[in-house]
């Protein structure tokens, strides 16, 4: 089971690269463009992007975890999600 929040020295490192699943499931049909918007934005050093479907701003991972803690906002990329058996 996915439990709670977390402050941001407990965000775990690999969201950064992927997003919890409930947020974006594997087999989305957009993961990859998505994820590749994701990365271009992280390496550049924004905030965030342009979702490849809706054209909506979506914060990066990097973004969400300088915040400090969760907004409960349901964001694609929310870094204080845990993953199962963390």
């Amino acid at each position: 089971m996915w439990s709670g929040d977390l402050e941001a020295d407990d965000a775990p490192v690999d969201v950064l690269a992927e997003p919890h699943p409930a947020r974006l499931a594997p087999d989305h049909p957009s993961h990859a463009r998505i994820m590749a918007a994701h990365r271009a934005a992280l390496l550049s050093g924004r905030p965030g992007y342009a979702d490849p479907d809706t054209g909506l701003f979506v914060f990066t991972s990097a973004a969400l975890v300088s915040q400090g803690k969760c907004c409960r906002n349901d964001c694609r990329h929310c870094p204080y999600l845990r993953r199962p058996g963390a």
